[in-house]
C-alpha cells in the first residue's frame, strides 16, 4: 500500500478511536492524569499480570506509604507487601519496587532515567514498562505494546507479528510520531471494551471497517 493512503487510514483509525470516547476503566484513566515517572513506573510494575480493577486500588493504597524514591526506600517491606495484594506476585513485586527505589537513589539521583536502554537495567522492567514512562512520564513520543495493541493491530492486518516485541518495532516504523504517546490509551480502551481476546463485538468497533476482519486488507 501507498504510505499516503495508510497515512490517510491511520489517521482515520485514531480520529474514530478518539471519538469513540469508550469507557476508560480507573487505572487507565489514572495512568493518563500522572506525569511523574517515578510513579507511572511503579504503577505500572503493579499492572504487570493483573487486571485494572486490582491494580488501581492497590496502586493508590501504596502510593498512601510513599510517593518519591527516597520514601519507598523507607518502606517495610511486609507493609508495601500488605498494601498491593493481591496483585499478581505482590511480593515479588514489593521487594522490586524498593530495591529499584534504592538504585535510583543511588545510581540516577534521585531522578528515574528518560532512557529506555537505562530503565529496562532494572529488575521487572521491560520494554512495555519503559516505552510507557517515556511516553506518559516524561511525555516522549514512545510505543507501548502489551497484549491488547499486539493483538489488535494483528488483527487490523496492519502488522503480522508473533510477539509485543516485534509489534512495537513494526510499529515505530509504520505509525506516524505523532501518535505514539496516545497509542496504547486508545488501544487498550478498544481491546478491554470491544477488541477482547476472545469474542471480540465486531459489530461495535469504531473501526470495524477498517479491519482485516471486516474484509480490508492493508
Amino acid at each position: 500500500m501507498r504510505k499516503d493512503k495508510f497515512n490517510k487510514i491511520t489517521d482515520e483509525i485514531f480520529l474514530r478511536l478518539r471519538e469513540a470516547n469508550l469507557h476508560r476503566s480507573a487505572f487507565v484513566n489514572f495512568m493518563e492524569d500522572i506525569r511523574d515517572p517515578y510513579i507511572v513506573l511503579i504503577a505500572c510494575i503493579l499492572s504487570l499480570r493483573t487486571n485494572d480493577r486490582t491494580t488501581y486500588p492497590a496502586t493508590v493504597r501504596m502510593l498512601k506509604l510513599a510517593k518519591t524514591p527516597e520514601q519507598m526506600a523507607r518502606t517495610d517491606l511486609s507493609a508495601l507487601s500488605e498494601a498491593i495484594y493481591p496483585v499478581g506476585f505482590y511480593q515479588n513485586k514489593a521487594g522490586q519496587i524498593i530495591e529499584l527505589s534504592k538504585r535510583i537513589i543511588a545510581e540516577y539521583n534521585g531522578k528515574v532515567p528518560d532512557s529506555i536502554d537505562e530503565l529496562i537495567k532494572f529488575k521487572g522492567v521491560g520494554r512495555k514498562t519503559a516505552n510507557l514512562v517515556m511516553a506518559k512520564g516524561f511525555g516522549i513520543p514512545a510505543i507501548c505494546v502489551d497484549v491488547h495493541v499486539h493483538r489488535i493491530f494483528n488483527r487490523l492486518g496492519i502488522v503480522k507479528t508473533k510477539t509485543p516485541e516485534e509489534t512495537e518495532m513494526k510499529l515505530r516504523e509504520l505509525i506516524p510520531q505523532k501518535y505514539w504517546i496516545e497509542l496504547n490509551t486508545l488501544f487498550v480502551t478498544l481491546g478491554q471494551n470491544i477488541c477482547k481476546p476472545t469474542k471480540p463485538v465486531c459489530s461495535k468497533c469504531p473501526i470495524t471497517h477498517l479491519c482485516k476482519t471486516g474484509n480490508r486488507n492493508f
